[in-house]
């Protein structure tokens, strides 16, 4: 059975993208979670599951095979689970998903930096800086984008959940989490994302963690 490995639920947005991604391909998996910069972090990170990936997370172990990263674990799965469950079929689509699938792994650092997944909390809003703004700027411009092209009458991005749905519901969970400013059309984008079902699995589970890690908190709650 396919063993996947993540950290916390309520900080970790690559184990969101790997265990989506997982949960997405319908193959049965083994989930195990491990405490991020605990005590005993730097010890865990060099253990066998985690050596290939240098002490990342998330890493999907098949058998002896480890795959690790979002849009390798994405792409590994989608040729396991038969092809149809992550990608768009229309070529103009596809390859539309995969360039802002790729332009949300590789970028938006300034959002990433300043906002910190962390789906536990609700902090009061504050005008993001320029470069988190140019961030956004961009991200709404290629959610328009894909909505209008190939959106049809589906929720996503795309129509249906897929790759770069799971790219970027960790930039949703970030938009909410810190009240960021988001085109109006983008709601409805927001709320299909959250209320799905594997969304909120994890949104569930990422309350009932006891683990607190004080660098992804902050003071200004609502």
């Amino acid at each position: 059975m396919l063993k996947l490995h993540i950290g916390n639920k309520a900080y970790s947005s690559w184990s969101l993208r790997g265990w989506l991604a997982a949960k997405q391909s319908g193959l049965p998996f083994e989930e195990h979670v491990s405490p991020l910069y605990d005590e005993l972090w730097d010890a865990r990170k060099r253990e066998p599951q985690f050596a290939p990936s240098g002490g990342k997370v998330p890493i999907l172990w098949d058998s002896d095979i480890p795959v690790w990263n979002g849009l390798a674990i994405i792409d590994y799965l989608d040729v396991k689970s038969g092809g149809s469950r992550f990608w768009p079929s229309d070529p103009a689509a596809m390859a539309f998903a995969r360039s802002i699938s790729a332009e949300m792994q590789g970028g938006f650092m300034a959002l990433r930096r300043e906002h910190p997944f962390n789906v536990r909390q609700r902090y009061r809003a504050v005008p993001p800086s320029e470069e988190v703004a140019a961030d956004l700027d961009r991200i709404m411009l290629i959610w328009a984008q894909a909505r209008a092209r190939f959106g049809g009458e589906g929720d996503f991005l795309f129509g249906d959940f897929g790759a770069a749905d799971i790219m970027f519901a960790p930039v949703v969970t970030r938009i909410i989490t810190y009240q960021l400013p988001a085109a109006p059309f983008a709601q409805s984008y927001m709320d299909a994302v959250t209320s799905y079902p594997y969304m909120q699995d994890w949104l569930a589970a990422a309350q009932e963690e006891e683990w607190v890690i004080d660098r992804f908190e902050r003071t200004d709650l609502l």
